[in-house]
């Protein structure tokens, strides 16, 4: 059966869905979750041109992403310690979140990616896009979508 989940995680509401279900489903299998939080880059439109102050916004932003990451991942850890899973947390700072995805379960390893969906429709899809349809579609491994 499966022994190694990738969780994608935000620190959302959502993936604190994510966070339980993944332990419970690695407990019940006796698997290793890695978790994966996937930060976004500095959005260039947000920056100044001057080079100083570009310089500064863009380690701001890398301070404040990695902040995050740290946070979102240590919650996880703590959480699967508890129920004494093995636990490895990841991080990158990408504009391609699918790929990235995709390409950490390829490099880790792991033989099921567990996400969770917004579930937004049709129109919500076409507003935002869908990370858990474009997973799908780009991987070869299990993926285990929760709703």
């Amino acid at each position: 059966m499966f022994k190694h989940l990738l969780v994608p995680v935000d620190g959302s509401e959502l993936s604190l869905r994510a966070m339980d279900s993944s332990i419970e489903l690695a407990r019940q299998l006796g698997a290793r979750i890695t978790a994966f939080v996937a930060e976004p880059d500095v959005p260039l439109a947000a920056v100044s041109s001057n080079p100083t102050t570009f310089v500064k916004q863009v380690e701001a932003h890398q301070a404040k992403s990695d902040a995050h990451a740290r946070n979102v991942l240590g919650a996880f850890e703590e959480r699967a310690k508890a129920a004494g899973i093995t636990f490895v947390g990841e991080t990158l700072t990408t504009v391609a979140v699918d790929n990235a995805i995709v390409e950490t379960a390829e490099r880790c390893d792991c033989d099921l990616i567990l996400m969770v969906t917004h579930g937004r429709g049709a129109f919500g899809e076409l507003l935002f896009g869908s990370h858990t349809k474009n997973v799908m579609s780009r991987t070869k491994r299990a993926v285990l979508v929760l709703h």
